[in-house]
């Protein structure tokens, strides 16, 4: 009697649906979803709809509302007893003068533990006191120093980030292009003048040159496009160069000159077309590296001015009050490192998209 062998049957297949979960999570690991959602929610439609979504204004405060933490903090309370004068020198967090506690009462920051029977306070009493009030869903991330709503400006400041993302990409990276396809059609002393200028670019360290350009020009935000846009060219070059190097020595490139095409014309019409691959996935990677220089400028306050709700300006805000108000510094920062690293996995998966060698592993 022959023994057939049936095949193996996955846990998740034998589930009821298990076909179904299989493929969407196959599905999943095609496509860049969670990143794509981060993006998404994070930068894009927050950039786009800013002044639709954004709960209040991102340049008004309420001194009333400095430093409110997020919205599902509590308030915080201390027991205190009332006494007619604190020592100064000798400050205990148990104690509370006769008349701050009679204003707390009035404004409601504080409650009878033990005494005010006849509503009025007296040495000796107990009190239940609010040092600092919680949240409210009102401002879901807290408030800033200035009263002013942290959610309302993380959104308005994801416009800052694409903003100078896009500009500042399309500029340095159409130089780029040009230059190294420039570079990689002529050869000869145009090419040595240009890698030139390359290595000398690449020699400097970024943030070092970029302080130099930002010091020399009024800060603002076009002048931080085009410091990045100057930062972003020599990479760009080089990458470009290397592959048209490649391109140009293919058939069909022979195949145009021999049919009398200008030189023009096999750059833009034959080489140029098989480059977007390549310089679509830099621009991708790159808008990590431009929004990390753009918060990084801001932070030293060589970038976006104040009052304008950029990232890196939020982060230097807060981090002088890391202990007192963490909300203030973390979620600027959680804001950054969460579009900085989607952007990064996305990038790694349109090179797997558009590569042929890759997707054919």
């Amino acid at each position: 009697m022959a023994i057939v062998a049936l095949p193996k049957r996955g846990f998740i297949d034998s589930l009821p649906g298990g076909p179904a979960v299989t493929q969407g999570l196959a599905w999943a690991r095609r496509y860049p979803l969670l990143p794509g959602f981060v993006l998404l929610f994070v930068l894009l439609i927050p950039a786009i709809f800013a002044n639709q979504i954004a709960p209040h204004d991102h340049r008004i405060g309420d001194l009333d509302l400095v430093k409110r933490p997020p919205a599902w903090i509590g308030d915080k309370v201390v027991e205190q007893t009332v006494v007619q004068k604190q020592d100064r020198r000798v400050a205990r967090l148990g104690e509370i003068t006769l008349s701050s506690a009679t204003r707390r009462i009035k404004r409601g920051t504080a409650t009878f533990l033990e005494g005010g029977g006849d509503g009025a306070v007296d040495v000796g009493d107990k009190l239940r006191v609010v040092i600092r009030q919680g949240g409210s869903w009102t401002y879901p991330l807290g408030t800033d120093k200035q009263g002013r709503d942290i959610l309302s400006r993380i959104i308005h400041g994801s416009r800052v980030s694409l903003t100078v993302s896009v500009l500042a990409i399309a500029l340095g990276g159409g130089l780029g292009v040009i230059l190294g396809l420039l570079a990689a059609y002529k050869g000869g002393i145009t090419d040595t003048l240009i890698m030139r200028l390359v290595d000398i670019k690449l020699a400097f360290p970024s943030i070092l040159l970029a302080l130099v350009l930002v010091a020399a020009w009024k800060p603002g935000l076009l002048t931080v496009i085009i410091v990045i846009a100057v930062l972003l060219w020599a990479r760009y070059a080089r990458v470009v160069r290397g592959e048209a190097l490649a391109i140009m020595n293919r058939d069909f490139i022979d195949r145009a000159q021999v049919a009398g095409a200008s030189n023009w014309r096999i750059m833009a019409r034959h080489i140029f077309p098989n480059l977007m691959n390549t310089a679509v996935v830099l621009a991708t990677l790159e808008v990590g590296h431009v929004i990390i220089l753009e918060s990084t400028l801001s932070f030293l306050g060589a970038g976006i001015p104040r009052p304008t709700p950029a990232w890196g300006v939020m982060v230097a805000d807060g981090r002088e009050l890391i202990v007192a108000a963490w909300w203030i510094f973390f979620f600027p920062c959680v804001a950054i490192v969460l579009t900085v690293l989607s952007m990064n996995l996305m990038g790694d998966w349109l090179r797997d998209k558009l590569d042929p060698k890759l997707r054919n592993v």
